[in-house]
């Protein structure tokens, strides 16, 4: 499989619909992230970053987007949305042109912006789990700015759901999108995080078996970090050593 069985068809053609967030708003009406106290439902965040590159000492963050839903976690129902947030960032450094090639984001565009990092700290505090697609990505640059991202559990939307076994031969965001029947303005943060969210809660899936059930049981599982010190060279193990999932 590579499209979805469910994927509107006109003869030979695949009718792919633009998804740009309009159901994921919050609502003054709409339960807020208070109910993460509740066995019955869980906050989870999802985010994404834009930076100047992909060196985590080195770059800088030069846009954050970031979105809270709470969900049944029997049935994986969206329950509600309880806080969205995104805001772009002078790094202080200039973005070149090979960056906003990736991302769109002009040095015109950060001038004399700034993230409120209190607002950041706040959604990641009240989140019972963070997802973003590439986590170690996005967790790389976040852990340096917030001290209580390093604390929370992640969820990694690429690694932590096996896409393989449910017929995708990729895990690009983009990719797996377009699969399931829709498309999106892509590397511009709210945009990449709302298609994600619809991704992991798609339609076409029943609602035992949505991907963010495996993504949150996943997360919960305990991993391990093994450290090899003082490994010497060697041109014919370093493949063995990566192999076995060293970096």
């Amino acid at each position: 499989m590579t499209f979805i069985s469910s994927i509107e068809r006109q003869g030979d053609n695949l009718n792919l619909y633009k998804y740009g967030g309009e159901d994921l708003k919050p609502s003054d009406d709409q339960p807020r992230s208070e109910e993460g106290q509740n066995d019955t439902v869980a906050v989870i965040c999802f985010l994404d970053l834009e930076t100047t590159g992909t060196d985590k000492l080195e770059d800088k963050i030069i846009e954050i987007a970031m979105r809270t839903i709470v969900i049944n976690k029997e049935t994986g129902r969206l329950v509600s949305v309880a806080a969205e947030y995104e805001s772009l960032q002078d790094p202080g450094i200039p973005i070149t042109e090979e960056a906003t090639l990736i991302n769109g984001i002009t040095n015109e565009m950060v001038m004399g912006k700034a993230i409120n990092w209190e607002t950041v700290e706040d959604m990641i505090e009240n989140a019972d789990l963070i997802v973003a697609h590439n986590a170690r990505f996005d967790r790389g640059f976040l852990d340096q700015c917030l001290p209580v991202s390093q604390d929370k559990i992640w969820a990694c939307s690429m690694m932590d759901i096996d896409w393989f076994r449910k017929g995708f031969t990729s895990s690009k965001q983009e990719l797996l999108c377009i699969w399931h029947g829709f498309y999106y303005d892509s590397h511009r943060g709210m945009n990449d995080v709302n298609a994600l969210i619809h991704l992991v809660t798609h339609p076409h899936y029943p609602e035992s078996e949505k991907p963010l059930f495996e993504l949150q049981a996943n997360a919960a599982r305990p991993y391990c970090k093994i450290i090899a010190r003082n490994f010497a060279y060697d041109p014919i193990l370093k493949d063995r050593v990566k192999a076995n999932g060293y970096r």
